[in-house]
């Protein structure tokens, strides 16, 4: 609670139970498993995009004075918004590939390779998934992607070369 509004009712919660991997994970591999999948069912975590290192990464929560500034202060996924994906501004390398990372997790892996376009979105191209161009429509609003980027699965040199920057932990 922020001033008396709870932080899941803010813009970037937006009410969701999860807004982190591992607790997702966790919290998904149970009900697998109450359902019937094998107890020692490990779960594969992509962290290729969820660096989100460089200068801007906070290092603690925001202020208190409002639950917005809050969480958009201290958060690291520095997305728009939670449900934008492709080609996003500010992405960097996340976690190194590693086996048997957190319980349940049997390994972080880089499963979208860096440097490979998520998909179309030039200023004027008619891109594929419109989460790719850096203004949806209706209203224009901003996605977050990385304008002029190659069709999906081209090489992407100005996202490899943010995901470097942007890695976490820094690459050295």
């Amino acid at each position: 609670m922020i001033n008396g509004v709870p932080v899941r009712q803010t813009r970037w919660v937006d009410w969701r139970d999860f807004v982190d991997v591992e607790t997702y994970a966790a919290t998904f591999r149970q009900r697998l498993t109450q359902r019937g999948f094998p107890s020692g069912l490990g779960l594969l975590v992509d962290t290729s995009r969820n660096g989100w290192g460089g200068q801007a990464r906070p290092t603690g929560p925001g202020p208190r004075t409002h639950a917005d500034a809050y969480v958009d202060g201290g958060r690291l996924d520095r997305r728009l918004r939670s449900e934008n994906w492709c080609n996003q501004s500010g992405a960097g390398l996340g976690e190194r590939p590693a086996a048997a990372p957190a319980p349940g997790v049997d390994a972080y892996v880089w499963a979208k390779p860096p440097g490979e376009s998520d998909g179309q979105g030039g200023p004027d191209s008619a891109p594929v998934e419109r989460m790719c161009h850096h203004l949806t429509w209706p209203g224009r609003q901003p996605t977050g992607a990385l304008p002029d980027a190659p069709p999906e699965g081209q090489w992407f040199p100005t996202h490899f070369r943010q995901l470097l920057a942007n890695a976490w932990p820094p690459l050295s």
